[in-house]
């Protein structure tokens, strides 16, 4: 999400009424979890990963 999603998101967030606000916190908090599985997942198998004969840890260019 780029920074002007987010603030198009609270844009949307602090005009919407009650109900509409609680279905999107619990969106939010759904899609926190699942990048905190997709990342704690991700760092196992980078871990995984550098264990093995030979691995040489490497700096992704941008």
């Amino acid at each position: 999400m780029n920074e002007d999603d987010v603030k198009t998101y609270l844009e949307d967030f602090k005009k919407a009424d009650i109900n509409k606000k609680l279905d999107m916190w619990f969106y939010a908090m759904e899609q926190e979890t699942l990048w905190d599985e997709i990342m704690d997942e991700m760092s196992k198998i980078a871990r995984i990963a550098m264990m093995k004969p030979g691995a040489k840890p490497t700096v992704a260019e941008e």
